[in-house]
């Protein structure tokens, strides 16, 4: 990406982000003073009375009054403001400038923070827009609200609004930031599956920074297509994509992390992983998801390690992943008796046999299990035929 792309995140995204890493991570007090100030001035900034509200009531903060009643009274006189300018581009200026004054408003209303308040001024302000590229823009302004407010449910009506805009005829430009506010959508979503496909569509076009820096949308290309990519496709779009490859170094942990899982280096890896998990942990949109992806990343790496072996030595396994032997042991217990992996562990001889069935007798238990399906859901129908 140019440097002349580059633009701040931005700042309702950020100071969310901010209040999160305040909310759950475990910081020294001087850390938490640091995040505590930065927040403050950046609500002070902007005179946002009512994102200071919300902030104090969240964080447990003691509300300043005197700083609130002044942010309060310079909100009111540039509301004032604004309405002077809607009324006077009404009666005397034409449908573009009311249409300017209306956005203006709203985007005030938005930056202080008093969504509600936003939503209905966006939603005035689109009736009084024509082309279907600015009531796309309305729309990112309205997402970049949901995401900071982290209702994932008004994100995804939006979204759908924003798709249909599109469908209408949207540009191309708009087209792609909106695959980058989706793939956010999936991520926050735990759907990795479809969020790594836009990440990687939108990787050579990126130019949404308001929600994250290109680093970052790297970041979670890798995060995601690592879990739901099979080696093939990890290879061709991941491993040896440029894009990928002009910036990964430049992000700690993460070319370890996954030249280490496809070279099955996996010392490497489990060393690089438990640096990628801290990041994942202070990650708004990961963090909800923390447990879920370790747990899915190390099953992955331990079916990969034995799908070359019809048995290996949990000594040799424990070795490989610079793990001691009891611990190798209990992780394969648990992954073994859930289910996800097929092997079993001989104590006595400390030998770890893979069972994997083969793809024949694999489709045949399916078609049986299909079967059974069907059988009983005729028979249920059966029944309501005959009772008619």
């Amino acid at each position: 990406m140019a440097e002349d792309q580059k633009e701040e995140v931005d700042q309702k995204i950020a100071v969310a982000h901010k209040r999160f890493l305040y909310k759950t991570q475990d910081l020294s007090a001087k850390e938490k003073a640091q995040l505590q100030q930065d927040i403050l001035d950046a609500v002070f900034r902007d005179d946002a009375a009512p994102l200071y509200q919300q902030i104090c009531s969240d964080l447990g903060w003691p509300v300043d009054t005197s700083k609130l009643e002044a942010m309060q009274k310079a909100n009111a006189a540039a509301l004032a403001e604004a309405d002077e300018r809607i009324k006077d581009a009404e009666e005397n200026l034409g449908e573009s400038e009311v249409r300017e004054a209306l956005l203006a408003k709203a985007d005030y209303l938005c930056k202080i923070g008093d969504r509600t308040a936003a939503q209905e001024a966006y939603k005035v302000t689109e009736g009084k827009t024509a082309g279907v590229g600015l009531k796309m823009d309305l729309v990112f302004s309205l997402l970049r609200l949901d995401m900071a407010s982290g209702d994932w449910h008004a994100v995804k009506r939006n979204i759908l609004r924003a798709k249909l805009l599109c469908s209408e005829g949207g540009d191309w430009e708009r087209k792609n930031r909106l695959k980058v506010y989706e793939s956010l959508y999936l991520l926050a979503t735990r759907d990795f599956k479809h969020a790594a496909e836009l990440f990687l569509d939108s990787i050579a076009t990126f130019t949404t920074t308001e929600l994250f820096s290109y680093e970052t949308s790297i970041f979670y290309t890798v995060v995601t297509a690592l879990i739901t990519l099979d080696r093939v496709a990890l290879k061709s779009k991941v491993v040896d994509a440029p894009e990928i490859l002009t910036v990964i170094d430049t992000i700690p942990n993460l070319g370890q992390f996954l030249n280490g899982f496809y070279d099955c280096k996996y010392h490497e890896f489990f060393e690089a992983f438990a640096a990628i998990t801290e990041q994942i942990r202070g990650d708004p949109y990961l963090h909800p998801h923390f447990r879920y992806y370790v747990r899915e990343i190390r099953v992955m790496a331990y079916s990969q390690f034995l799908e070359s072996y019809k048995s290996v030595t949990l000594e040799s396994m424990a070795r490989a992943f610079g793990v001691n032997m009891d611990f190798m042991d209990q992780e394969l217990c648990n992954f073994i008796v859930d289910g996800r992996l097929t092997a079993k562990i001989d104590k006595v001889s400390g030998i770890i046999e893979t069972n994997r069935p083969d793809a024949k007798n694999a489709q045949y238990q399916q078609t049986l299990k299909h079967g059974d399906v069907l059988l009983n859901r005729l028979q249920k129908l059966a029944k309501v035929i005959d009772l008619e």
